[in-house]
């Protein structure tokens, strides 16, 4: 199943949601430990300011998520990871040395979130923009069960997902297809992303 939000059904927010949002920010504040005196200062200088900062940081996080693409998949958890490419179907460009660190989740079923950035990014900072859609990388079994049940899913939207091997180094896996009509899957290391990419992700 898949799910992505398009404009007609993009809604305002509502008035529950604002409520939850006060709540937790009062919540939040409470445990804060501020000091009334500076924090009446700030209020009656920099109110404003603040707002404008706040609301700018509840914007970034929504439209971080509102073009996800999200897909249900069922998932074989007792395939090993060479078994896991293998049943995809696709041309392998794999270095064996880093499929056998492919780490893989142990959920039957999971729902697997895409996004896509528009510019190159390292892994540093790739894992930056997964904690700011409250996601972790998927593990690439997840990742290969997209695209097995559905192998035209990478002709549109070349997909990937990466991990650290046990000695500290960036590795990924990511499908997509060639200019002839060849679908294929790579599985090497790297620390660097080109923009055009979606990257795989599951909620923690």
């Amino acid at each position: 199943m898949t799910h992505v939000v398009t404009p007609s059904e993009v809604n305002p927010i509502t008035a529950g949601q604002i409520g939850k949002v006060q709540d937790l920010l009062g919540a939040a504040l409470r445990k804060a430990g501020l000091q009334s005196e500076p924090m009446q200062q700030v209020i009656e200088h920099q109110g404003e300011a603040l707002i404008a900062e706040l609301v700018a940081a509840v914007r970034k996080r929504v439209e971080a998520i509102s073009s996800m693409i999200v897909r249900h998949v069922a998932i074989n958890v007792e395939r090993t990871p060479q078994q896991v490419l293998d049943a995809t179907g696709r041309k392998q460009y794999v270095n064996g040395d880093v499929v056998v660190t492919m780490p893989c989740g142990t959920t039957p079923e999971a729902d697997v979130h895409f996004f896509k950035l528009d510019r190159c990014v390292s892994d540093d900072d790739l894992e930056k923009e997964y904690e700011l859609r409250g996601l972790k990388p998927a593990d690439p079994r997840s990742l290969a069960a997209v695209n097995e049940a559905d192998p035209a899913f990478a002709d549109e939207h070349p997909n990937s997902t990466h991990w650290k091997d046990v000695n500290g180094n960036w590795c990924y896996a990511a499908f997509n297809r060639w200019f002839d009509g060849g679908r294929s899957v790579y599985v090497h290391r790297f620390d660097l992303w080109f923009d055009g990419s979606w990257f795989a992700g599951l909620r923690k």
